[in-house]
């Protein structure tokens, strides 16, 4: 019977309803079971593309000026079923005053469920989270994909089990590539090739056919820790801190140690743990400084090869990046503490120094090297300074934040443009008349000011080409030329924020000035 249960769970685990009906059924009807689960299996391989499929609007439209189609898949093609989450979308939407609104929170909410789950074995404590239109996943996408669900975890224990079988199956490759993720090899699946690691030189090296992309990125490691974390708090589950766990929060304070050094040791000796270069014919640009980067002094700070973007750091200490380390490793201190684990490893972390950020006239720079460079801008992937009281560094009040916010929100960033429908932060991942919708929902969570949240909101909301889903970026000069159609961070993202003003500010969005919190109405 046990084959029975875990050859069904194999091929239906995505699916809460299907596999809690199973244990409920006498072994014999299992076998009947079976055979319906794969013709569901069937029709689920039939499912169109979402990348295809978000690219064109489907459904009734919404009742609001906007006219926003719904987006979701039909039932038999989502990748994962919680109960809980459809009864979240049921209430925003008899709660919310606008109707488009409601409808961009009904497609965007679920849609990490909906969408990107793209393995999970409930037996195996292993699930594979891909971050949208690219076939792969990251460790800062995963978690915040599934931040707005911490609240839920605690009502819908399948839901729960799907997120500590993604903290397992990250801790189980961070403890063995800190810089890169690769697809669990119980899966099945291929792994996807990426044609920009072509050619690139690693070290420590990897190999490229299973690993997607070797990019150090400090703010992934602190996604780990975000995830665990929040999985701990919703659910007081310590179970997930397993030998994987273990070894992972071994390798991240490796890593931390590594990274905080200066490039020169007191002898000059050159000082490398990590390094990364394309060129020779790579698609990827070459590094200089043999692929080290720009050299940095001792800062008390961790540095960072690639930002929370990808894109390459110019100084090698990115601020909003450390902001979210100091925070996840207070977190970290606490919830190990809180279970009685590792106590070693959170009194490490409370007697260390992590807080040397350097303000200059009030203002946070983006990144700095520790000589006095600084790089005043801002990028609209998180962590960004515009997300600092996001990230929970500070208070939106803050007088160094509110200054920065200042200049980040102006022709003084260097990645701020605005055209005449849509305007915000972007960044050299696409280009600099391509703002993020993504800068909107940060700089949302960083304001008390109800002019300026409806200014966000709306710019959001009015530039999704009639399509009813966030997408990476959106030219300041044609509102049809965007890019990704398909970007469940994102999605994740807005969703999150839309919940947090139900509560904050509900008089904004919903219809009566009542704060809404998911599980307490």
């Amino acid at each position: 019977m046990d084959i029975i249960y875990r050859l069904v769970d194999v091929i239906s685990s995505p699916n809460k309803f299907l596999s809690d009906m199973l244990f409920k059924l006498h072994p014999r009807k299992a076998f009947w079971f079976i055979s319906t689960t794969l013709v569901l299996s069937n029709v689920q391989a039939q499912c169109p593309d979402y990348t295809t499929y978000s690219q064109s609007p489907h459904g009734t439209p919404s009742t609001g000026p906007l006219h926003l189609p719904f987006m979701r898949p039909t039932a038999a093609c989502r990748t994962f079923n919680s109960t809980a989450v459809e009864k979240v979308i049921s209430d925003m939407k008899l709660l919310l005053k606008d109707p488009d609104l409601a409808r961009l929170f009904e497609n965007t909410f679920p849609n990490t469920l909906d969408t990107t789950v793209k393995y999970y074995n409930k037996s195996e404590n292993l699930a594979f989270i891909i971050t949208g239109d690219i076939n792969a996943q990251w460790l800062r996408d995963t978690a915040n994909q599934f931040a707005h669900y911490h609240s839920l975890l605690s009502m819908d224990k399948e839901l729960a089990t799907l997120v500590k079988a993604v903290i397992n199956n990250e801790a189980r490759y961070v403890s063995q590539y800190p810089w890169g993720f690769p697809t669990p090899s119980e899966s099945g699946l291929p792994p996807t090739h990426n044609d920009w690691a072509d050619g690139v030189t690693v070290n420590p090296p990897v190999n490229n056919q299973t690993v997607f992309e070797c990019k150090y990125e400090l703010d992934s490691l602190c996604g780990f820790l975000k995830l665990s974390r929040s999985y701990y708090e919703a659910t007081k589950d310590s179970s997930f801190m397993n030998a994987n766990w273990r070894a992972a929060v071994d390798q991240i304070f490796r890593v931390i140690n590594e990274q905080s050094q200066a490039t020169f040791d007191a002898d000059f000796n050159f000082v490398s743990f990590y390094n990364w270069t394309g060129g020779n014919g790579a698609l990827s640009p070459m590094v200089n400084n043999a692929g080290n980067g720009e050299p940095k002094a001792y800062t008390g700070l961790v540095g960072t090869h690639h930002r929370p973007s990808d894109d390459l750091s110019i100084f090698a200490f990115l601020t909003p990046a450390n902001a979210m380390l100091s925070v996840e490793l207070t977190n970290l201190a606490n919830i190990l503490d809180d279970s009685k684990q590792l106590k070693n490893v959170s009194q490490q972390q409370r007697n260390g120094e992590l807080n040397q950020f350097k303000v200059v006239d009030n203002i946070f720079a983006y990144e700095i090297n520790g000589f006095g460079g600084r790089y005043v801008m801002d990028d609209a992937n998180v962590p960004s300074l515009l997300a600092l009281p996001y990230l929970g560094f500070l208070d939106k009040n803050n007088p160094t934040y509110v200054a920065t916010r200042n200049i980040l929100l102006s022709r003084n960033n260097p990645y701020y443009a605005a055209g005449k429908k849509f305007n915000g932060v972007g960044g050299p991942h696409v280009d600099p008349w391509h703002p993020w919708p993504m800068s909107h929902i940060s700089a949302i969570f960083g304001t008390e000011n109800d002019q300026e949240i409806l200014t966000s909101l709306y710019t959001i909301a009015n530039n999704t080409n009639g399509l009813g889903l966030i997408h990476e970026s959106q030219s300041i000069y044609n509102s049809s030329d965007y890019t990704r159609s398909w970007f469940a961070w994102a999605n994740s993202y807005f969703a999150e924020m839309i919940l947090d003003l139900a509560q904050r500010k509900p008089g904004l969005i919903l219809k009566q000035n009542k704060s809404y919190v998911p599980g307490r109405g």
